[in-house]
This record gives structure tokens, sequence and C-alpha cells, in this order.
């Protein structure tokens, strides 16, 4: 009945709105995400730098052994890779428990939920797939240059100033209130 009305699912066990905007957001990103990577592992000898805009940006191929900032990146490989990826699913776990009880309506915060989620697994392929994430856009002024990141670390960090800026908004109230979806 909710359907023919306008709801926000469909008849037969489709997906909800939510779960729509999550799976096309997962989609884009990850598609994104990874081709971009592809491209520079593909067409960029390790370590090349390309600038784009002088003193301001380059495309620069690094590759990031350890998590945001290069944290663990000189622990033992025996050790950090299956940390990384452990803690990855564990957040990721803990995002999707997040979008699970947000409400259909609140559809700001699940797009912010869905980009956090394809860039944390945008990254976690990354890591399954060599160990290390490929990273190369290069933000800098003069001689200060800020970590390089990709696509998935964009959007992740989009997503959790999206995120914030709801939080900081809902003054209190509980954003995640448990949802019958």
């Amino acid at each position: 009945m909710r359907a023919l009305r306008g709801g926000t699912h469909l008849g037969g066990g489709g997906l909800s709105v939510k779960w729509k905007i999550v799976s096309v957001w997962l989609a884009v990103i990850l598609v994104l995400d990874q081709v971009t990577k592809f491209l520079v592992d593909r067409w960029m000898p390790l370590h090349h730098s390309i600038p784009i805009i002088d003193n301001l940006f380059s495309l620069t191929y690094v590759r990031n052994t350890g998590a945001a900032f290069g944290i663990f990146a000189g622990s033992h490989e025996a050790f950090r890779l299956p940390f990384l990826i452990l803690v990855s699913i564990a957040a990721l776990g803990f995002v999707l428990l997040m979008l699970k009880r947000l409400p259909e309506e609140q559809t700001g915060l699940i797009t912010a939920l869905a980009f956090i989620v394809g860039g944390a697994l945008g990254n976690l392929i990354d890591r399954i797939l060599y160990g290390e994430v490929i990273d190369f856009l290069d933000v800098y002024w003069s001689h200060y240059h800020w970590p390089a990141f990709n696509v998935a670390d964009s959007f992740i960090t989009i997503g959790v100033i999206i995120t914030l800026f709801y939080l900081i908004k809902a003054k209190g109230e509980d954003p995640f209130a448990a949802s019958e979806t």
C-alpha cells in the first residue's frame, strides 16, 4: 500500500529510497576512485609528478602503506596490513549501522554516510589488492605539502564534513534514531 501512495519502498522486496541512494553513490564513487587509480598506476611512474597549477596542485603518484596522513606507514607489514583492513571493516560496519538507523527522510545524512562508505571501500580495495593505497592528488603551497590523497579520501572528507554539519544542526536531537528500515 505504501508504494501506491508514493512511499519510500518498492513492492516485492525492492530497495528503499535510502538504499537506492547509497547504492548509486557507492557505484559512482567506486568507479571514479578505481578508474582514476588505475589510470595513474598505468600511465605514471611511481613518484612522478605532473604540475597542474603552479605552486598549488599536481598529480603525483605515491603509494601510502599507512592510514590517513601515513599513520602506521613505518609499522611492520605483518601487523599493519591486517590491522588497517580490520579497522576499515569495523568502521564500515559502524557507518552501515548508522545508515540502517537513519530515517528515510534524512537524505542529506544518507548521502554523507554513503560518501564515507564509498571512500572507505575504495581504499579497502587498494589495501586488499596491493597492500597499500594509491594516492595522486597533491595540494601544496611553495614547499608545504598536504599529504597526497585520492578520490576515495575526497569523498570520505566531504562525507565527514556534511555529517558534522548535520550533527551540529541537530542540537542534541538524535538524527540516527532507529527507524523501521
